[in-house]
Formats: C-alpha cells, structure tokens, sequence
C-alpha cells in the first residue's frame, strides 16, 4: 500500500477517476492505546465495524488482544490474521454448524445468548463427538435488552433478553459453565456517559434476582467518536462512571470488566476521496453514495467532515447535499455538506470519519464500489484522541452519582 502526506498529494499524484480510501495506521493505534491504558479492564475491538485485515493488524500492534466476532466470517478472518488473538462470538443468533466451526477448528471458547434455545444450541454443537460429553471450557455470556435512548442509532429493538427472563436464564446457563458473563449494548453513539448507568442499574437486578456467581460484565460498544454537531464527553467520563457501578455490582470479587468498541477504535482509520461528476443547484454528484462508503449519510443522515481539495476554490461555503453514482433516486445524501460556494464538476472532496461503517459497508451494486486504498500520514479531520479536545483543568471532574 503506497503512502502519502495527505489528501492533496493523493489527488496530484494519481489524478483518480475512483474513489480513493485513505487509511491512517497511526490514528487506529492511538485509539486503541487510549483504550487499552485508560479503559479499567479488557477491550475487545467489534470486527462488524471494519473488517479490513490492516486495521486489525495495527490494533494488535496497539495492544488489543481480544476480538468481538459476529459471524463465522469474522471468526475465519480474523484468526488467519492474528492466530493468537482470543475471539469472543458475541452475535447472540448463530447457527449450530457456526458454533460447532469456531469452537473446534478456531478455539473460540467464549458465546453470548440471549434465549434457552440458544443456550442449547451452543451446548450441543461443543459437545465431544465421541464422548458425546459436554464441553468443560465453555465462557458463556447472557445478553441482557437495555434502553438506547441515550444513543444515536438504537441497538434495542433486535437482541437481548427481557429483564424478566434474564435471572432464569442466567441460573440456566451458570450449570454449563465454569464462566459466566453479562452482557448489553446500549446502542452505537450513545452521547452521554449515563446510559451506561440505566443498563448497568438493570444488569444490578438480574443478578440480584438469579443469586448465581457471575465473572464477566461486558458493557458493549456505543462509546462515541466526534462527527459535525456530535460532540461527546470525553471518554474518561464513560470510564470513570462505568467503573463505579461495576465495583458495586453483586459478582465475583475477581470479576472481569469488558467492552466492545467499534466505531470508537476505527472512525479516526479511515476518510475518502470522491470526485464531483456534476453540479445541479447545490446538489453535487459524486462516484461513492448510498450502497458505497457513505450508507450511513444516506440512510440515517449521518453528518461526515468535508473539505474541498481543490487550492483554487475561494467562494464561502454553502450547504450541498450529494447524489451518488448509482441510478437509484435513494442514492441521496442530504447532508448538508458545507463547502466552497464555487465548487464544480471535476474538483475533489475529502469525506472523512468513515473508518467505521465506511468502506466495511461498499457494494458492488450497479457496477460501482470500486476504489483503491493507500495509506496518508496526516492527522484525521476530526479526532478524539490528537489531544486538541483537551477539556479545562476547572471541568476535568465528572459527577458518579
């Protein structure tokens, strides 16, 4: 992968008719360092968000050693990259010939559930083949349903058990493991520290109410990255509220801590080139959209930085929405996109934060997704982690209660 200072230097050296991923190591490796030296326990990164092999290689070399995988898929990939690296399958709806794969061919002890019939399921795809024996290494983890309210796009609709069903299943699972977790999400970009503390309130009284030893409590993913008008606390707070309420939840006084960023780890990775193929008003065409790098700015109209490239552009910036390259009308994004008011066919726009749900997202349809990658060296548009968003030393407290 060749490497480049920045966006421009990409443009004047290869001039491209495509769209061009730009992947910055370093910023995946500062994130994750932030994670591994500031979260108080274990950080597994969630594969769904970017799959790319080089961004798995440069977390590892950051520090993250352990892996959500959510398919047998991710399972495959991940441990061809990285064969030491402990994977947790953490999708609560697997089928039995997937489980039965990742346990013996991959050495995935650890499986989340959130039903009997999963539990079940999990049970009789480990079991000996010979003896017919039930497997003894098992790392079983319950889903629990928690609120998303606090997040930008809700994870509770689809998985997790009810708050009434939780203690059974719990009881259930704990004879068929020497390891128990608990786990939840409350949804991707939750925008404040305190939903964490509703989810973990409600895992509170499922293991109250269950009265069984439990050794893991996974928090998930939904910490935040910074996109235009998202601008989360920073994540010191999340950490610091999560750890109080887990040192007073009623487990194992050896109890391990967990969670799963994604879009946390890998938003900084990666931005975009895109070259605009025509102007209509202050709506722009351009060769990436809705079934590319941009789904979540079509879809749920997520808000991404731009910048125009072009050194010759000097009109003030205007909202523009973007069409993309397909033939489908709901290829739309409607932004709004600032940018130069003189912005025109054939100049180029960086489009960044798309390390997450970006180029993990492109298809194939109607010919297009195309697009190469190179690596660049400069900072991303936004970041977390680059020590700009220092907070005054006056604000540096967070209230636990």
């Amino acid at each position: 992968m060749h490497t480049y200072p920045d966006a421009r230097s990409v443009i004047r050296a290869l001039e491209p008719e495509e769209p061009v991923i730009l992947n910055r190591p370093h910023a995946a490796r500062r994130a994750a360092r932030f994670f591994t030296e500031k979260f108080p326990g274990k950080v597994l990164y969630a594969v769904k968000a970017n799959p790319a092999p080089d961004l798995i290689a440069a977390l590892w070399e950051a520090g993250i050693t352990h892996y959500d995988v959510a398919s047998i898929a991710e399972v495959r990939l991940v441990r061809a990259a990285l064969p030491e690296a402990s994977l947790c399958f953490m999708h609560p709806i697997k089928t039995r010939a997937a489980i039965k794969e990742a346990y013996f061919q991959h050495s995935v002890k650890t499986f989340s559930l959130d039903t009997d019939e999963e539990l079940d399921k999990i049970i009789e795809a480990c079991r000996d083949p010979e003896t017919g024996e039930e497997a003894s290494d098992l790392r079983l983890c319950v889903r629990l349903r928690v609120s998303s309210e606090y997040a930008q796009l809700s994870l509770a609709a689809k998985f997790g058990c009810d708050l009434t069903d939780a203690p059974a299943l719990l009881q259930k699972a704990r004879q068929h493991c020497d390891w128990l977790g608990v786990c939840f999400h409350v949804g991707s970009q939750a925008m404040t520290p305190f939903a964490f503390v509703q989810a973990l309130d409600r895992t509170r009284a499922a293991i109250a109410e269950a009265s069984v030893v439990i050794d893991m409590i996974d928090v998930g993913g939904g910490f935040p990255s910074v996109y235009p008008d998202m601008e989360p606390p920073p994540l010191e707070d999340y950490f610091a509220i999560i750890n109080q309420h887990f040192e007073n939840l009623p487990i194992a006084y050896n109890a391990e801590l967990w969670c799963e960023p994604g879009r946390a780890l890998c938003a900084e990775y990666s931005s975009m080139i895109v070259s605009v193929t025509k102007r209509r008003g202050n709506e722009l065409y351009i060769n990436d959209g809705a079934y590319g790098a941009l789904y979540d700015a079509a879809h749920v109209a997520w808000r991404f930085p731009v910048e125009a490239l072009e050194d010759d552009l000097r009109d003030p910036l205007e909202d523009f929405a973007f069409y993309g390259p397909t033939c489908d009308d709901a290829d739309y994004m409607a932004g709004p996109f600032p940018l130069p008011g003189d912005i025109q066919a054939g100049d180029y726009i960086e489009i960044g934060m798309l390390g997450a749900y970006g180029a993990a997202m492109k298809t194939g349809f109607n010919g297009y997704g195309e697009a190469i990658s190179v690596t660049v060296t400069d900072e991303p548009m936004m970041s977390l982690f680059d020590g700009s968003r220092a907070r005054p030393e006056a604000d540096n407290v967070v209230s636990l209660r």
